[in-house]
């Protein structure tokens, strides 16, 4: 065997070298001149520490901002999924009249996308020397544009001026929401940068000029072309285009359709700014400073405004998943609409202040339930809450129809006597509104003088289980109290529930659902939903008449004869709730329906307001304005109930014995009906 000392044999130079690091690694360190052998120790010792925190520190600032940069990115949306879908999965519905025109748009109000090379050249000229004059130039970030803004703001004090790029305003309006934190302005950068890798400059300034919020619930230099100019972006004027330029910046306040005159001091500014850029002289802008642009007359009338919120509401209902855009035929009739409002208007106007009334609403259904006219308030300005959907009041003696119905079908009729006296229910004692004693009165007599007294006794005969059942079978399928303040109205409904109950007593029994949506259509014509009307009978045919009969002689010698309508058949009932806080009139004729209510938000009672004053009266108002120049439509059961022939009011007569053969018609019929005593039960005129 060999030595093993290798230091010398240069077949193994590895070992030798290993062999030396061995010796050092075993020797104490040299010592240096002025070393004492360890005083500097603990000084080093800190150093280390320092170190070694200061690189912990260093790349636990490292890793959060990578895994921030990372979370950030991995909850972005799918930005190509996105560009490709971003407008067309947005739901626009523009809410059309019965005529076929235009009442009003929610949701994104927008048009097919317009090419870049289709704009007027002024137009993107404008909008890039007022929003982004570098656009061409940077890579989706500007820090020129950041540093002018916020040397302009830092000497005007407040924020006017802002430093995001064409491409910034684009990450943020097709991607993400407008709110200002570190989280959505670090999604921005991505998104930004992922736009400028992936987009062309043109199809970056293409996707900003078709989907730019531009005011009034308009996205898309073409759709507010349209709205404020009624023409296509691609024929818009110098002027025109000024004004649109300068409302992306702030939609709403340079709206031409709130304040013209500002949107017209904006659009000043952008023709400066485009002399300024360089892009056109002073000359070329010079006709458009003193022929400033004219937008659209629109309607100033706002009532309309409840329908098309309710059936924007009715549209996503029915089509939950829809986008695009919707075109919807509706039932509204822009003549009684007028009716609607104006009735509503007036009463306000005239005695509402007097009376302490500060809202009302009204709403009009034709015999199938189509809904002709609807206001949900005074000023939809003012409150968009809507009184005739969404406001649940007490009815009053408006609801007493449903209970006399309940009474028809127990067994009841319009002629049976009923008597005014005091009851007492488990401690409750309703009273009636006048102090005077009816006695013994027809079942017709009762409803028409609204007794409380005989209603209550009634209810409590014919019970709780077939009020409730009836009130289910004209519409009103909430859960109703089961005690019998019921019958008085003491349990809350909506105008638009109530009025539709009303419906079938002149429809012959026949109730359908009330609808504002004739059909819904998408954008390529393809229908997406027709309404079919499906009425219920409701009560028979008799039943209905007999309703007819009774809710007629309210308004020809009952509560309600503030509503009478001159030369045509009307029926009806009043509705005042305790205190007077709400004033109800639910009527109708051959041709319509409608229900109109007044009151207070607050609940706070008014000052007389009944409905028997000032709702019927607006009824009245709107009644004979929605059908003036309409022939009367038959009533059946109004004057000759019962079995008596009808003779429709829409056939012409003329001639003495036309006239008198009228006469004859209308006047009251004897009963060949008997009472339990035998005696013949007569029906006299005017009794009470």
């Amino acid at each position: 065997m060999t030595d093993d000392n290798d230091d010398i044999d240069p077949h193994y130079p590895m070992r030798a070298q290993l062999r030396r690091a061995e010796m050092l690694r075993d020797l104490p360190p040299p010592r240096r001149n002025g070393d004492d052998g360890g005083t500097n120790q603990p000084a080093r010792k800190r150093t280390n520490r320092l170190s070694r925190a200061l690189t912990f520190v260093s790349f636990a600032f490292t890793a959060l901002i990578v895994s921030f940069i990372a979370v950030v990115f991995f909850t972005l949306p799918d930005l190509k999924r996105a560009l490709d879908t971003a407008q067309t999965e947005t739901l626009s519905i523009t809410v059309l009249d019965v005529d076929g025109d235009e009442l009003g748009i929610r949701g994104r109000r927008t048009a097919p996308s317009v090419p870049l090379g289709e704009m007027p050249p002024y137009l993107v000229k404008a909008v890039l020397a007022t929003e982004d004059r570098r656009f061409y130039e940077h890579n989706g970030f500007d820090p020129r544009g950041i540093a002018r803004a916020m040397w302009t703001n830092l000497i005007s004090f407040d924020f006017v001026e802002g430093g995001s790029t064409i491409t910034q305003q684009v990450a943020k309006n097709l991607y993400l929401d407008n709110s200002r934190t570190i989280w959505r302005k670090a999604q921005e950068a991505l998104i930004a940068m992922w736009l400028e890798n992936n987009l062309t400059k043109d199809e970056i300034l293409t996707l900003y000029l078709n989907r730019i919020y531009m005011g009034a619930g308009n996205y898309g230099m073409d759709a507010a072309a349209r709205y404020y100019f009624g023409k296509s972006v691609r024929d818009v004027s110098l002027p025109e285009a000024a004004i649109l330029a300068g409302l992306p910046k702030a939609p709403s306040r340079f709206s031409p359709a709130n304040d013209l005159e500002r949107a017209r001091v904006r659009a000043n500014q952008v023709l400066d700014r485009l002399v300024d850029a360089g892009s056109l002289s002073e000359k070329e802008v010079a006709g458009a400073r003193v022929n400033p642009a004219k937008v659209l007359t629109r309607s100033k009338e706002a009532g309309r405004e409840y329908f098309v919120d309710w059936v924007a509401g009715e549209v996503r209902a029915l089509l939950p998943e829809a986008t695009g855009r919707l075109s919807v035929r509706t039932t509204l009739d822009p003549r009684r609409q007028i009716a609607a409002e104006k009735a509503v208007g007036q009463a306000l106007a005239e005695t509402g202040a007097e009376r302490r009334v500060t809202q009302g609403a009204l709403v009009a259904l034709g015999p199938d339930g189509a809904v002709r006219a609807m206001v949900g308030g005074r000023s939809y300005v003012e409150s968009q809450f809507n009184r005739a959907t969404q406001a649940e009041r007490q009815p009053g003696s408006a609801f007493k129809p449903i209970v006399y119905l309940a009474a028809l079908k127990s067994g009841y009729t319009p002629d049976s006597p009923v008597t005014d006296e005091p009851v007492s229910m488990d401690g409750w004692t309703p009273r009636n509104a006048s102090t005077r004693d009816w006695g013994t009165v027809s079942l017709a007599t009762a409803l028409a003088n609204s007794i409380n007294t005989i209603t209550v006794q009634i209810g409590n005969r014919v019970g709780m289980d077939r009020i409730i059942g009836t009130a289910g079978e004209l519409g009103i399928d909430r859960p109703l109290p089961r005690n019998l303040s019921v019958v008085l109205g003491s349990a809350e409904v909506t105008l638009l529930e109530l009025t539709s109950a009303y419906s079938a007593f002149g429809n012959a029994g026949m109730r359908a659902a009330p609808f504002g949506i004739v059909s819904i259509e998408a954008e390529n014509g393809e229908t997406l939903y027709k309404h079919e009307v499906v009425p219920a009978q409701a009560m028979t045919r008799a039943q209905a008449q007999d309703m007819t009969y009774m809710l007629h002689q309210v308004v020809m010698e009952g509560t309600g004869r503030s509503a009478a309508l001159p030369g045509r058949l009307a029926a009806g009932k009043t509705g005042t709730s305790q205190d007077n806080r709400d004033a109800w009139f639910v009527g109708y004729t051959g041709n319509e329906v409608a229900g109109v209510w007044f009151g207070n938000d607050d609940n706070t009672p008014t000052d007389g307001a009944a409905g028997g004053n000032f709702a019927a009266i607006a009824w009245r108002n709107y009644m004979a304005a929605a059908e003036s120049g309409t022939p009367p439509a038959p009533l059946p059961g109004a004057v000759r109930y019962r079995d008596a022939p009808l003779v429709s009011a829409t056939v012409p007569r003329s001639g003495f014995f036309a006239e008198l053969a009228d006469l004859f018609n209308a006047a009251p019929k004897l009963e060949n009906r008997s009472s339990g005593n035998g005696t013949p039960n007569f029906r006299m005129g005017g009794r009470r």
